[in-house]
């Protein structure tokens, strides 16, 4: 596509913001009032998108995001490995989330593998867990008993994983280039503003993101992994974000 045929779905998306969603609260009153999303199915149905889950841009070959307090996402992806789907370690989800994620006291103790105990690029957090990009740049979380320092790990950790460098998850980096090319390396992406009012106000543009430029996120702890794995839900809720301040930086246009 030539940069005249871009700039004219540009201005197209924006003449449609402006005509559908700038100036307006989101009326979410007919929507069902626990449901996180309520907000963005509006914006899309002004916007023209049918809500679904496939992997693939929402508007023109853009990729829309809607406006966020702190951090913003680029999808929900699952990691094509789990050690709970390993049949050599014999371990159900249930007892992976007893021993590699955290109670929740205010829900009856009920475990996740979120917050704390959800693994970072970088150093071992507390919970002795990691993230690590590969030479291949796939993603993969590593478990070392050494570098577990719960109190009681030698009763919470069953003998057989208490090991060193053991993998927990894995993405592979064909299974995320698919992910992250098919929603954001087509045209680009956007992302819908608001004021303190929660009023929408504007609307900004970035470039196609490349898997290599995403990965190097990864790499840099810019991108995060954001886990929300918990007890007596089948979702994964693995979403992969980064804090608008890096969104910012990739913005070349505002309306």
């Amino acid at each position: 596509m030539t940069k005249i045929e871009r700039d004219a779905i540009i201005k197209k998306i924006v003449n449609l913001f402006n005509n559908k969603v700038k100036g307006r609260v989101p009326d979410t009153s007919g929507s069902d009032i626990k449901h996180d999303g309520k907000k963005g199915h509006w914006l899309e149905k002004q916007m023209g998108i049918s809500h679904n889950a496939n992997n693939k841009p929402d508007l023109y070959g853009f990729e829309m995001k809607n406006y966020t307090k702190s951090k913003t996402t680029f999808g929900d992806w699952s990691a094509d490995y789990y050690i709970f789907k390993d049949k050599n370690y014999e371990i159900d989800r249930k007892t992976f989330l007893k021993t590699f994620g955290l109670p929740n006291l205010h829900k009856k103790n009920r475990h996740s593998w979120s917050g704390r105990s959800c693994p970072k690029i970088g150093d071992f957090n507390i919970f002795g867990q990691k993230l690590e990009v590969g030479k291949d740049k796939s993603i993969s979380v590593i478990y070392s008993y050494s570098y577990d320092n719960r109190g009681g790990k030698s009763i919470i950790v069953p003998d057989k994983f208490k090991l060193d460098n053991l993998v927990l998850a894995k993405w592979s980096a064909d299974y995320l280039r698919k992910r992250v090319e098919s929603k954001f390396n087509n045209q680009g992406w956007f992302k819908c503003l608001i004021d303190n009012q929660g009023k929408y106000i504007g609307i900004e543009f970035g470039n196609p993101i490349t898997f290599e430029l995403w990965i190097d996120g990864v790499e840099k702890g810019l991108i995060f992994f954001d886990s929300g794995m918990y007890e007596g839900n089948t979702r994964n809720y693995s979403q992969w974000r980064a804090n608008n301040a890096y969104w910012e930086s990739l913005v070349i246009e505002r309306y």
